[in-house]
């Protein structure tokens, strides 16, 4: 996709490996992701530093080194938005059960959930701010990527990862296997890395990893390695 001239996409990291985003938005700040338990005070340092107000959390998906710090921020920012999809607002839940007519696997990872319940639930081709909700099932029943069209960023949560090189959820990356263990249905992950990729995205920040510009070649070959 064609993108203008961006800055550098605005992230906070814990421990190296999980990532909390930043989206400046006219009315403020939109945090995706809150990384890991006890990340709140880092987040908010990071948004004090930045000097803007935050708008909204926005939520990739409900493994607990993603949402791990909800509640925290919550407390932090009273009455702050906070958006989730539908299906993966379950697992905020701490609900782990599946839908009619979802594959039967199990769904992984860490589900702890969270005190804090989402104000907005979003599907498919919303849009939140300027981020356009994307459906990417498969890492979780309910997985979303967020594209910005402004600049071509994909928030793209845990259908890829970088760290260690770019992988999709759909088969362990020996350098880091985290996303794919924890991973719901394969099959399904693969399919979305494949939808994303299709979106042409100028820059793919992950949930895992640096953010890593021109990336389609490398999506490519994250996809071929993963079918």
């Amino acid at each position: 996709m064609s993108a203008t001239p961006a800055p550098s996409v605005e992230r906070v990291t814990r421990f190296g490996i999980v990532n909390c985003f930043f989206v400046d938005e006219p009315k403020g700040l939109t945090i995706v992701d809150t990384m890991l338990p006890r990340s709140g005070r880092r987040i908010m340092a990071a948004v004090e530093e930045i000097g803007r107000p935050v708008a909204r959390i926005l939520l990739t998906h409900g493994h607990g080194d993603h949402v791990g710090a909800l509640d925290e921020l919550a407390a932090a920012l009273p009455g702050v938005e906070v958006v989730v999809s539908r299906r993966d607002a379950k697992l905020l839940e701490g609900s782990k059960a599946l839908e009619p007519g979802e594959p039967g696997t199990k769904v992984g990872g860490s589900v702890p959930g969270t005190k804090t319940r989402p104000t907005t639930l979003v599907e498919d081709g919303d849009t939140v701010g300027s981020l356009q909700v994307v459906a990417s099932p498969g890492h979780t029943p309910g997985h979303i990527a967020l594209l910005d069209p402004r600049d071509g960023t994909l928030y793209c949560g845990d259908a890829f990862s970088t760290l260690g090189g770019v992988a999709t959820s759909a088969k362990a990356n020996p350098r880091f296997p985290l996303p794919a263990l924890a991973s719901w249905h394969r099959p399904t992950a693969l399919e979305s890395a494949r939808r994303l990729r299709e979106l042409e995205p100028a820059r793919l920040a992950p949930g895992h990893g640096k953010v890593v510009e021109s990336p389609l070649a490398a999506m490519d070959a994250a996809i071929a390695r993963g079918a």
